[in-house]
């Protein structure tokens, strides 16, 4: 019953997501704003709007594992297993401004969160955990983030300018009200099964987080880049897992950590150390070998080293 809890929270924030995406497009679309705006704004928050969902819930009810869990989690399967699965479908090149800003600029996110988490280690701090004020930090490399990606867009409009239908005023506001609400119902089912699971297993709410609902909530983008993949689209592909990796990091941890400071659960650092292999291993495979790109044998690699974490995961559970 409380897996089927959290596959039903997964579909309904899926649908939640996309309808909020589709209805506030349109309105922006009405209301003037350029279709790059919108692509740098709306639809990059609606892939992000499942994690989202959840850890705001999490954050408020105080389950600060499953909030955490989640995050470092969706940045892991982003990474190993849908990167992995999208340059298996076919190899994915990597564009030079990727190389040398966003790949970068996720490894530092991942960097800044391990020094965010680990006061114990450098401030002497009684507890490890990432506070309001590093929710602050977090939040304030995002907008450098959005800034760079606004600048990026200016220059190459169609990079960021998605297809947008236009839809009556009063669908596209009925759309986006319902797609709040199921983002809220789908993320409080899935909180809930997710605790009481971890309850009834007898396992910390952080191994759910990490597993369940992480490959949940990642769901979209998983979709996106292997659809991408297939049809010769290698900057959505991996634009999409790196986006979304940024947007985990600094915004959805920013805001989760500005409404309730999250502990670090005990096995913490191994994830956040994993988080920052991530983007080591994306930035070797990218600048690696002939013509910068993830062939089938890197995505073979990154497949296993996703098996075996979850492997670890289960035996240590």
């Amino acid at each position: 019953m409380n897996l089927l809890f959290i596959i039903l929270g997964v579909v309904i924030l899926v649908l939640g997501a996309t309808w909020l995406v589709e209805g506030a497009s349109s309105i922006a679309k009405r209301l003037g704003i350029s279709a790059l705006t919108i692509g740098l704004t709306v639809v990059a928050f609606g892939t992000s709007a499942p994690e989202l969902s959840v850890n705001l819930i999490s954050a408020i009810e105080g389950n600060s594992d499953i909030a955490l869990g989640n995050i470092l989690g969706s940045n892991i399967f982003n990474t190993f297993m849908i990167l992995g699965l999208a340059a298996l479908v076919k190899p994915i090149g990597v564009q030079h401004s990727t190389v040398k800003v966003e790949i970068p600029f996720f490894l530092l996110s991942a960097l800044v969160l391990w020094v965010l988490s680990n006061e114990v280690f450098l401030d002497s701090a009684e507890l490890n955990v990432i506070s309001r004020s590093a929710g602050l930090v977090l939040l304030l490399l995002f907008c450098v983030f959005m800034y760079y990606n606004f600048l990026v867009g200016k220059e190459d409009p169609a990079s960021a300018s998605p297809e947008i239908e236009t839809r009556k005023l009063w669908m596209s506001v009925l759309m986006v009200i319902w797609g709040l609400a199921f983002l809220v119902g789908g993320g409080k089912l899935i909180v809930l099964g997710a605790v009481n699971m971890a309850t009834k297993l007898g396992v910390s709410q952080s191994i759910i987080g990490l597993t369940i609902v992480a490959a949940g909530t990642s769901l979209p983008e998983l979709a996106t880049s292997v659809v991408a993949a297939y049809r010769n689209k290698p900057d959505i592909a991996i634009g999409n897992v790196v986006g979304s990796n940024i947007f985990n990091i600094l915004l959805i941890l920013g805001l989760t950590a500005g409404i309730n400071p999250i502990k670090l659960y005990s096995g913490a650092n191994l994830d956040l150390a994993l988080n920052i292999a991530a983007g080591i291993l994306m930035l070797v495979f990218a600048v690696s070998g002939p013509g910068r790109k993830f062939d089938r044998r890197e995505g073979v690699i990154l497949v296993m080293v996703y098996m075996a974490y979850l492997a670890y995961q289960i035996i240590k559970a």
